[in-house]
């Protein structure tokens, strides 16, 4: 999927990635992907939810992949990270 049809999701408020995916759908992608880290998840699964449910109703989710990446921390080890991908398409 290219990079153009990603959103990531951060500290900002859950509306504006809900904008962001409706925004994708409308530009004309008939894919979207949302990808979060930590504790960005849940906020994933709320955009995610949002926008099939009260915005874009014939989006449907595609795939869902979790992973666990490792993360270099600022002590010189590393940390280990969830991460989440949902793939919305129609």
């Amino acid at each position: 999927m290219a990079e153009e049809n990603t959103v990531y999701i951060g500290k900002k408020p859950t509306m504006n990635y809900v904008l962001a995916v409706v925004s994708q759908v409308n530009a004309g992608h008939d894919d979207v992907c949302i990808k979060a880290r930590g504790r960005a998840i849940s906020r994933a699964v709320d955009v995610a939810e949002i926008v099939k449910n009260r915005f874009v109703q014939e989006l449907g989710y595609k795939d869902v992949k979790i992973a666990t990446e490792k993360l270099p921390s600022l002590d010189g080890g590393s940390a280990n990270v969830s991460s989440i991908e949902i793939y919305l398409s129609k």
